[in-house]
């Protein structure tokens, strides 16, 4: 045990009602206890970890991975339950998928004991600093591939400026995917030298292609009239509570402040809409939000047609968006008329789906207003949600614009998984490239 182990205790103490509330599995696995892994097989340059987070980083190594995989021992550590599962679903033929530890040492310690790479590569961030040190003190060189340091994210690690500085300037490099994440880790105290601009691999990541395997069973089974215009919205979220409320709840006899209220309430009679909220635990209060609503969930695959007949959908199960966003006449973007700071627009972009913005999307804001200036896509406040909805569906020309725009301005971002690639194998060889 050292003195940020002792520092980390009563943190966990404090808030241990908030994660012990929340549904998470694996809790062996968060100690440290992965499987022992065996040695690297001849031929092979070493292992190579690569730690993402949640789902949007799992899904952004699907160009990666590949790249990796026929010269090195490819492992892959995630942090939720979803992102886990997501992993497992792409990779399980081509990596090892693991557990990412808590930050404690003995943890930590255990899980470098089972996995033992040669290099680990964060995804996009998460730094925590036991585990950087502890990998350190190993030889074993940490880098952060993807790397994306949002505005928000800056804002807290700047104050904590003190506590985390060690940690960056211990990383062995940094490839940034834009000027200004560049400029962040800098500040935060990465080696200018060891920090580069390589790009963004959630553009390599998106499928450019025109149907989606799946889509139509999932319209069937849901009841969808594929006759009639659909708009589907990708990782909905909460709205503040302030003001008038966007929605009610009859049933539970509450105001309803979230982004499904807002959907439901700004489209045009007749327009079916269908919504896919970011996080399981909102469902149920989504599901409120769309009166009369087919859930996903009482109609799973293989199940039976829904003969509903109803224009309000819920997915409620998780990796069938990009099957929904197949679908769609025209794609909302969630999590960006709150305070949510956005959602990855690439892939409805990447599937030919106009698609339109709310004005909040901080963590996102480099493919955003990428695709912006390319005329990919349209951002657009809540107050004229309804009319643009209508503008697009009314305008055949004009979905077609946004549809060859957004997926040119994807092909001339693609490139940085292969960079990414040759950076984390000529790390293991004892070199790196800018």
């Amino acid at each position: 045990m050292n003195l940020l182990d002792l520092a980390y205790i009563p943190f966990a103490l404090v808030t241990a009602p908030w994660w012990l509330g929340k549904k998470r599995a694996g809790w062996r696995e968060r100690f440290g206890h992965a499987p022992r892994l065996d040695d690297v097989k001849p031929g092979l340059k070493g292992r190579v970890l690569l730690h993402a987070v949640s789902v949007g980083e799992v899904n952004a190594l699907r160009h990666l991975v590949p790249l990796l995989k026929d010269h090195a021992d490819v492992v892959i550590s995630v942090t939720t339950d979803t992102g886990i599962a997501r992993a497992r679903e792409l990779y399980s033929n081509t990596a090892t998928v693991v557990r990412y530890p808590l930050d404690f040492s003995r943890s930590v310690n255990r899980f470098l004991d089972a996995i033992r790479p040669d290099v680990i590569a964060l995804v996009e961030l998460e730094i925590w600093p036991n585990f950087v040190s502890i990998a350190r003190s190993r030889d074993i060189p940490v880098c952060v591939i993807n790397g994306r340091l949002s505005e928000r994210s800056f804002k807290g690690y700047r104050r904590f400026k003190w506590f985390f500085r060690r940690s960056y300037a211990r990383l062995s490099c940094v490839y940034a995917q834009d000027e200004a994440y560049h400029r962040r880790f800098v500040e935060m105290g990465v080696n200018p030298a060891q920090c580069h601009i390589s790009g963004s691999m959630k553009w390599d990541a998106a499928r450019i292609e025109d149907s989606v395997a799946g889509a139509e069973e999932l319209a069937r089974e849901l009841g969808i009239d594929r006759s009639r215009p659909l708009v589907v919205a990708g990782s909905t979220g909460p709205l503040p509570a302030d003001g008038a409320p966007i929605g009610f709840d009859g049933a539970q006899g509450r105001a309803l402040w979230c982004e499904e209220a807002l959907l439901h309430a700004a489209m045009p009679p007749g327009v079916q809409l269908l919504c896919a909220p970011r996080k399981p635990e909102r469902f149920d209060e989504a599901a409120r939000a769309l009166p009369g609503c087919v859930r996903r969930s009482a109609h799973p695959k293989g199940s039976v047609p829904s003969q509903s007949g109803r224009d309000r959908f819920l997915l409620d199960t998780i990796g069938e968006l990009r099957a929904a966003y197949a679908l769609a006449d025209v794609v909302v973007v969630g999590r960006s008329f709150g305070e949510q700071y956005g959602s990855d627009p690439v892939e409805p972009i990447s599937l030919g789906k106009p698609s339109v913005i709310g004005p909040s999307y901080g963590d996102f804001k480099s493919a955003v207003e990428s695709l912006i200036a390319g005329g990919g896509i349209l951002m657009r406040p809540a107050d004229q949600l309804r009319a643009t909805v209508e503008t697009l569906l009314r305008d055949a020309q004009a979905r077609e614009s946004l549809r060859n725009s957004g997926r040119e301005v994807i092909r001339r971002n693609q490139g940085a998984s292969g960079r990414y690639a040759r950076a984390v194998l000529d790390m293991i060889s004892g070199t790196s490239i800018p």
